[in-house]
């Protein structure tokens, strides 16, 4: 894959897409740098680190944190896809919308650009009321009025839409999937400074180097795990009875022998995003009951903050139920046991219909105990390595490694097919050219 990364820069074509997916990138990192008028940005930084907050201005690049235009960036329209493609099980008529090819495809991503911009307002709108709900974090001559508020809403909006544009015209012209490679570069971002931060802990003998180099251990081990887990699947034996129309438009014969890939971790980050979700909600509890109700308050800040005990278990039995509840919505057996059924294949050893789908429901399930196992790891990992080291300045987080690395394997392989259909379309030229000239 690094090789096909190399050749890449061969291709003109290929090397005018690169450029532009940077050029792209390059100018949703430089709208990352202005802040949105009327916020102290130094005081709300020191506000939201940790937590779900620390989770979403890990996932913007920092931009939460600094409330800059693009401070919510691609974060609604994550949600928005990932509730219209839930809908889309549920809902009949999404349903069938989803099966009208391109046309189909084209609607529904207009409703999840619709959905993201509206249910960014209603989160700019949160934060906003966040901010001018406490003094110290507007900036010099802004006050906490209507004005105020109107302006922060209106411009992360209009940063939302900016940012979703900019997502789509990668994909649809750049290299990569536009808004994984946002999110990625707003968590590589960070990394550089992060970086200074821990190289002056070791400079002024805050942290020992054995400390440091373990840290740096388990961030390698933690990469080299998550390829292996990100690539990791079961693959489940096909065979089909009948002559079947293949990938290339050939007609396949009788008995063809193909399998069924289902991956480790079919969910993703997904489950982790939605459990941090729900564990804002204690913290926002106390924050409303600090003169109310105190003893609620105390206990809530003692067991229920980020790095707990508690709040470590809560956050393990999320991701369980939250990974179990994704991928029985994506992963749907009884659907793939009807369509191997209806295209003539069937699993040895395993009859087709009923006992299919019984079959495929009881490796989804085993494989969504390994892939929720590993979501826990690298969520509770990160937070004790910290502890242990004595290394906070660098943000060592799973999630955004994972993010990262499949990414980074996505792209590759994206690159690695271009060139091949590249190569292909060369031998077929060369081949066509020397057939004319020998006829």
């Amino acid at each position: 894959m690094l090789r096909a990364f190399r050749d890449a820069f061969r291709i003109p074509d290929l090397q005018r897409k690169i450029v532009f997916t940077l050029l792209l990138l390059a100018v949703y990192r430089l709208g990352s740098a202005i802040p949105t008028p009327g916020v102290n940005t130094a005081a709300l930084e020191q506000a939201t680190s940790g937590g779900l907050f620390g989770l979403i201005s890990m996932l913007s690049g920092g931009n939460l944190s600094q409330f800059s235009i693009f401070a919510l960036g691609v974060l609604p329209y994550i949600t928005a896809s990932i509730v219209i493609q839930l809908m889309t099980t549920t809902i009949p008529a999404l349903e069938k919308l989803s099966k009208e090819g391109e046309e189909g495809r084209k609607k529904i991503n207009q409703f999840t650009r619709y959905a993201a911009v509206g249910l960014g307002a209603v989160q700019a709108l949160f934060f906003s009321l966040y901010i001018t709900s406490n003094p110290s974090f507007l900036a010099p001559g802004w006050d906490p009025g209507i004005f105020t508020l109107v302006v922060m809403v209106l411009t992360q909006v209009a940063g939302i839409a900016f940012t979703m544009w900019i997502g789509e015209r990668i994909t649809d012209v750049g290299v990569g999937n536009g808004i994984s490679l946002i999110i990625t570069a707003g968590i590589i971002a960070v990394y550089p400074r992060e970086i200074a931060a821990t190289a002056q802990l070791i400079s002024t003998d805050q942290v020992q180097i054995l400390s440091l180099v373990a840290f740096v251990a388990v961030i390698l081990l933690t990469i080299a795990g998550i390829v292996y887990v990100y690539q990791a699947e079961r693959r489940v034996p096909v065979t089909y009875a009948r002559a079947r129309a293949g990938a290339a438009g050939q007609a396949r014969g009788a008995g063809q022998a193909t399998w069924l890939p289902i991956k480790v971790n079919q969910a993703g980050v997904i489950p982790v995003i939605f459990a941090s979700a729900m564990l804002i909600l204690p913290n926002l509890i106390a924050t409303a009951t600090v003169t109310r109700a105190p003893a609620v308050n105390a206990w809530i800040q003692t067991n229920l903050t980020f790095g707990q005990p508690l709040y470590l278990l809560l956050e393990a039995a999320l991701i369980f139920g939250f990974t179990y509840l994704y991928n029985s919505v994506q992963f749907d057996p009884k659907r793939i046991a009807e369509q191997l059924r209806e295209a003539g294949g069937f699993i040895p050893g395993v009859r087709p219909g009923t006992p299919t789908a019984e079959f495929l429901g009881t490796i989804s399930g085993r494989l969504s105990l390994w892939g929720a196992t590993f979501l826990v790891i690298l969520t509770v990992m990160p937070q004790l390595v910290q502890s242990a080291t004595g290394i906070t300045t660098f943000q060592f987080s799973g999630t955004g490694l994972l993010i990262i690395v499949g990414v980074a394997l996505e792209t590759l392989k994206q690159l690695e097919a271009q060139l091949t259909v590249r190569r292909y379309d060369g031998f077929i030229s060369k081949g066509r050219i020397r057939g004319r000239l020998n006829n």
